[in-house]
Order: structure tokens, then sequence, then C-alpha cells
């Protein structure tokens, strides 16, 4: 092979090479939410809406339409993430972190009872402090009842913490990880830089949310962190994606704060009105824009090395995020190139 292709492709793994992965995910993941937006914007057109709303089916369709529309966006990320696994990378679909073993969904339980405990501190310890009030519980400013409400953004954090752990720890971190493990990067040093590298995509993956500030991006970096550490400690998803939904939900419609910038907490069980210094509550983006938000991810931190340590008996990255083990035969007689 001469030394162009080899630029491009990996006689050894038989796949195209870490950069070029990476670049073919994307592209295929932006094709797909294209086509799959195009789509809802066909089938889910104003005349639609409008005619649903003179029938009086106004909230029960806006709720249908709106649960469709997640299921079809989880999926236009799902599906090619899966897809490039399959045929970008050459690897099943465990290997992004996706075992769904006994343990795989203890880690999960584990997650989700970590994201709404590191919310209620910093609930608690804003109310202890004075700068929150409580202004009403049970409160939504949508026409539907309360409980139907709640489905709209139970659903929205559900799918987040699916698919963006999927493509940002699961694909990103992974694929990061194994192209970085060479020479002096070999090992621990590949599997940091690969966390660190992800957390940054993280963060500015959000810089265009409402309210985004540089502070803010940067405390979403040290959120990727957060999320990622579970990942290279374990080669699993369970705890990020766990972690990931209840921290959004908790944040936004149990304790009524902001959620990255957005106004996902119009039905909230707890509403408050935020005061105090907003170098500490992270203002109208909320705890993730604060030094109250750095706080929680600290002792999250603390408390997923005291988990991995309880449950794996040590704490160490986990070799196996970035030693790639091809599980996809190649067909006997077939030469290498």
């Amino acid at each position: 092979m001469n030394l162009i292709s080899q630029l491009f492709w990996s006689s050894d793994d038989r796949r195209p090479r870490t950069l070029w992965r990476l670049v073919l995910f994307a592209l295929l993941l932006a094709a797909t939410m294209l086509a799959v937006n195009s789509l809802l914007a066909d089938v889910f057109g104003t005349d639609l809406e409008s005619a649903m709303g003179e029938l009086g089916l106004f909230t029960e369709w806006r709720l249908a339409r709106y649960l469709l529309q997640m299921a079809l966006g989880l999926l236009a990320v799902v599906l090619p993430t899966l897809f490039a696994a399959r045929f970008f990378d050459r690897r099943p679909v465990s290997d992004l972190g996706l075992q769904l073993t006994a343990g795989w969904w203890r880690d999960l339980c584990f997650g989700l009872l970590l994201g709404a405990l590191l919310m209620f501190l910093v609930f608690i310890v804003e109310l202890a402090l004075g700068w929150i009030t409580i202004a009403n519980t049970f409160s939504t400013r949508s026409s539907q009842s309360f409980w139907v409400a709640l489905v709209s953004p139970l659903t929205l954090f559900l799918a987040v913490g699916i698919y963006e752990e999927l493509v940002v720890r699961g694909y990103l971190l992974k694929n990061l990880a194994e192209g970085l493990s060479f020479g002096p990067l070999a090992g621990k040093v590949g599997m940091l830089l690969a966390l660190l590298i992800s957390s940054v995509t993280f963060g500015l993956a959000h810089a265009g949310n409402p309210n985004a500030s540089a502070v803010s991006n940067f405390y979403l970096f040290l959120a990727g962190l957060l999320l990622g550490l579970p990942f290279v400690l374990t080669d699993e998803l369970a705890i990020p994606i766990g972690l990931h939904i209840t921290w959004n939900f908790f944040q936004g419609n149990v304790f009524g704060f902001p959620v990255s910038g957005t106004s996902a907490n119009q039905t909230t069980f707890i509403a408050v009105e935020q005061g105090g210094p907003v170098l500490w509550t992270g203002g109208v983006f909320g705890p993730e824009a604060g030094l109250i938000g750095v706080f929680a991810i600290v002792v999250g931190s603390f408390l997923i090395i005291w988990w991995v340590k309880r449950t794996r008996g040590k704490v160490a990255f986990c070799s196996s995020v970035a030693e790639y083990q091809p599980r996809i035969s190649v067909p006997a007689g077939t030469a290498e190139h």
C-alpha cells in the first residue's frame, strides 16, 4: 500500500483512519438530520396544525406531534451512529459503551440517582443561602395539565441523554482514544487527551444556546469531563446516560432552574425566583454557568470514583477504551493489502 493510501486507510484494521472515520460520521449525521428535519417540515406544516386547531384537537395533536418529532430526531442520531460503528469502524454496537448487561443497568440506575442528587444539592445550597425563592409548585405555563405538559421535557431529556452521550462519548471519545493510542500518547495520556478534546467539543456544541457565554462554555467543558470520566473508567455509557438525563430533568423540571440557557423549565415541580450572585448561580443560563455548578461537578466526580472503586475494586482508565479489537471478521481467504 502506497504512502497516500496509508494516510486514509489502515491496512491492519481494514478501515479508514480515525480522522476520516470522524469526517465520514459527521457528514452522515448531518445529512440524516437534514433529511429528517426536511421531512418533518413537510409533514407537520402549519396548515395541518391549523386544521387540528379548528377541530378542537390542537393540544392533543401538538403533544403527539412533539413526541413523534422527538422519536424521529432520536433515530436520526442513533441510526447513523450505529451505521458508522458497523461500516466505518467495523465494531459491534456494544463497543460504543452499550453492553446492556446486568451490571450496565445497575450503573445506569446509579447515574440516574447521581444526577438527581447533584441537582438536589444545588437546590438545597441555593435555598439555604437565600439565593432562590420558591414561587410555586406543580407549575406549568402550558395550556395542558401539569402531568401532560411534563411529558414533553421528560421525553426531550431522555432523548438528549441518549444521543448526546452516544455521539460525544460513545463514538467521538472512543475513536479519539483509539486514534491517539500510539507512541508517547499510548495508554492513559491518549485517553486523557481524547477526554479533553471530546469535552471541548461538548462545551462548544452548546455555544449557540440562549444566554451562552465564554464562561458557560468553559463550565460545560467541565461538565463534559464529568460525563466522560465514567466512560474512560468503565468503557460503558450507562453512568453518563443516566447522569445526563436526570441532571437536565431535575435541574429544569423538578427544581425550576434554566437548563443550559434554555427555557425548558416552563413545567416544573418547584418554580423558583432566582437571585444571588450570578458568579455563583449562573443567572439566566442556570447552574451550569455558575460556580455552584462547578461544585456539583466536583462532588459528582468523587462519587463516580467511589462507585467505580466499590463495583470494580479499583479506579483506573479502562484500557479497552483505546484498544481496538475487531469483532467483525474478515472472510477467510481475503488477502491484506
